[in-house]
């Protein structure tokens, strides 16, 4: 989650960003300079369909977290403590790998997804707002106003996901703040501070990031199959961690985790960061 918690990977990915944005010319002969150059593949690449197929995959996640969330609000109005925290961290998996285009559309984040702290107490709501009454008081007591609220804020996100305007800087960008997300709250353990359900919010924004490298992987083996490759690489590296820490159908607590667990953990998701952010000046996204 959230936009206020951007660092240095982020930032250093928009500097790429807008290095390979930049780089637009009036004078004719530069017109001319760049026309020869798109002309040799160089220079930037048509990425309507990966735009067009992400887009999609918002919509189909949106409409996945629609019905896991109702499961999750019934549980909680029904008082039903044990079911709702079962349907709890599953659910947000679908959001977790969809920020970037929640960031997108106003003030979807918080609403659903800020923390105790990161809004004024009157204004907070959302999925971490049930999470402290469940696991701090293990009680839904006045519970069903926020549920209620959460299951509209998730309805309202798919409403516009239809008109959301995906272009490639959302995905060049949004890849690298989904690994920022993780390294900044998810590593950490501060993202699920009461459930400890840390691991499923990892998971779920590498999958996220994964699927936009999925989509402008044909395009980025074109323009540069060693840095395509190396990204590759260090996604099936990272996977591979991550599922040393899968317990049945989920994912072990983050207060199972070691020192040298986190540490690998974050050793991996850096070295993976480093190459993923090289995709829009290669691009020019």
């Amino acid at each position: 989650m959230k936009v206020w918690y951007r660092g240095a990977v982020l930032l250093t990915a928009a500097a790429i960003v807008l290095s390979g944005c930049g780089k637009n010319d009036n004078n004719a002969n530069a017109s001319k300079a760049t026309n020869a150059a798109a002309a040799n593949g160089e220079g930037a690449v048509d990425l309507t369909e990966a735009q067009d197929q992400y887009q999609a995959f918002g919509i189909e996640q949106c409409d996945l977290l629609i019905a896991d969330t109702e499961k999750f609000v019934n549980a909680v109005k029904a008082g039903n403590i044990d079911e709702a925290k079962q349907f709890y961290a599953p659910a947000r998996m679908y959001y977790e790998r969809i920020e970037p285009i929640a960031e997108s559309l106003g003030d979807f984040d918080p609403n659903i997804d800020a923390r105790e702290g990161d809004v004024a107490e009157a204004d907070w709501r959302g999925f971490h707002r049930i999470e402290k009454a469940l696991w701090v008081d293990n009680s839904t007591d006045g519970m069903t106003e926020y549920a209620d609220r959460l299951l509209s804020d998730v309805k309202a996100l798919r409403a516009l996901m239809e008109t959301v305007e995906v272009d490639s800087t959302m995905l060049v960008t949004g890849a690298v703040e989904l690994l920022n997300e993780v390294s900044s709250s998810k590593v950490t353990g501060e993202e699920e501070r009461y459930s400890r359900t840390d691991l499923y919010d990892f998971v779920a924004n590498v999958q996220g990031a994964k699927k936009i490298y999925e989509l402008l992987k044909p395009a980025l083996a074109q323009k540069d199959a060693d840095l395509e490759k190396q990204i590759g690489e260090r996604f099936t590296e990272l996977e591979g961690l991550l599922d040393k820490y899968k317990s049945g159908d989920g994912f072990v607590l983050f207060t199972d985790l070691k020192d040298a667990d986190t540490k690998s953990l974050s050793q991996s998701l850096d070295a993976l960061a480093e190459p993923l952010s090289q995709m829009g000046t290669i691009l020019g996204a």
